[in-house]
């Protein structure tokens, strides 16, 4: 996972929060990048809605009353309706304006105030209310199925007041929760919040690595979800394998749709096929399609070679077989032909020779380091090495002559 150089021990990341300094509480989780940072402005003019971020992720926007002198990354007590919650300054200034224009939030009277900066008490309390989490998420889950409750309780998020804990779940079909609720009341002596929440919402919170090597795309920066279709894997010419298609959230991948509209721009110069191209030789079906390289593969019944036709070629053969007229041939360009195939074949042997050549150059490296384990480090010079004798053993000797002796031979 990517790691910020403020949760970092000795110069060695330990993880979110392991130093007591961490800034964000989740490496990369949706920062944002404050670009307006170096306009100034007169204190009187200065804008002063704050967006503050909560656990995994979520931000919500405040008002800074007080003028408190805040920094990035501070963490500040604010109003929450019937208590009070610990949060972190995650943007301020000009930038915030646009946030809240962006979101279609009004800068009116219903914006909640910041009460003051966070002490060491206020961070224990919070510490302690949330130290309860993990535990109570088991406990609740245990209740849910004694209740044959069909949802999924992903997370809890307590406030820093220690009086009400909020529930996230995700559901497919409507839940009637109410004796749920008062369950959690009872047992657990708090206000009970439940906030359903969407499958790719839940796999945001929740964070992990995708099938890229990367960190989720909605637990770091994505917030807007749309809906991703399968025509978006078809456009692509990706094969349409559930198991590869989706994310981990159970849903087709965000990322089915970022390259999308390229990919419908360069297709409007494939040509549409209605059937088979029909040549003297016989009728070529297409089997692969390049479309940046504006190439097309055709292969015959019965014949297992692929050949590469250009788009212009494919639209002449088009307009032929239209007109009734039948080609020799596919007329495939020979030097297309070879050129394709010296550059698949180049690149497979340049992959191959860079993977040996790295480990030839590790053995040699080690072998070059390595000390001498058939020589003694300290021995002294001009003295002979202690090699061991090969006599035999003389007890293997006395033990037959002793047998030899008893048989009386």
């Amino acid at each position: 996972m990517s790691a910020c150089n403020t949760c970092s021990l000795n110069k060695e990341t330990a993880g979110c929060g392991n130093s007591k300094g961490c800034l964000t509480g989740g490496c990369n989780r949706l920062n944002v990048f404050d670009w307006l940072s170096d306009m100034s402005l007169p204190a009187d003019q200065k804008y002063d809605v704050v967006e503050i971020r909560f656990k995994s992720g979520r931000k919500e926007f405040y008002r800074n009353k007080e003028k408190l002198p805040l920094t990035t990354g501070d963490a500040v007590v604010v109003d929450v309706p019937n208590g009070h919650h610990i949060g972190y300054v995650s943007l301020q200034g000009e930038l915030v304006r646009l946030q809240m224009k962006k979101k279609s939030i009004e800068d009116d009277e219903n914006i909640r105030q910041i009460y003051r900066v966070a002490s060491e008490r206020d961070l224990e309390k919070y510490e302690q209310a949330a130290s309860k989490e993990t535990s109570i998420l088991y406990r609740s889950r245990e209740i849910i199925q004694k209740l044959e409750l069909k949802m999924k309780l992903t997370d809890i998020e307590f406030q820093a007041d220690n009086t009400k804990a909020t529930f996230y779940y995700s559901a497919e079909e409507r839940v009637d929760f109410r004796q749920l609720i008062k369950d959690l009341a009872s047992e657990f002596k708090i206000r009970v919040e439940m906030k359903q929440i969407s499958l790719r919402q839940e796999a945001g919170r929740i964070g992990g690595i995708g099938s890229c090597g990367r960190e989720l795309c909605c637990s770091t920066w994505l917030t807007d979800f749309k809906s991703v279709s399968t025509s978006a894997a078809r456009y692509q010419n990706l094969s349409l394998n559930p198991s590869k298609l989706s994310g981990q959230c159970g849903r087709l991948k965000c990322c089915l749709n970022y390259e999308l509209d390229t990919y419908l721009e360069e297709l409007k110069d494939i040509p549409k096929l209605k059937g088979n191209l029909k040549t003297k030789h016989g009728e070529a079906n297409l089997q692969k399609t390049d479309i940046f390289r504006k190439i097309m593969w055709f292969g015959f019944d019965g014949e297992n070679t692929w050949h590469p036709i250009t788009i212009e070629r494919v639209n002449e053969i088009i307009k032929l077989n239209e007109a009734g007229e039948i080609p020799e041939t596919l007329q495939v360009d020979k030097d297309l032909s070879k050129l394709v195939e010296a550059q698949a074949l180049t690149n497979d042997l340049e992959r191959l020779d860079e993977k040996y050549k790295k480990k030839k150059k590790k053995k040699r490296k080690n072998r070059g380091n390595a000390p001498q384990s058939n020589q003694p480090q300290n021995r002294p010079e001009n003295k002979p090495e202690n090699k061991p004798d090969n006599k035999k053993p003389r007890n293997r000797e006395r033990k037959f002559g002793n047998r030899k002796n008893r048989d009386g031979k």
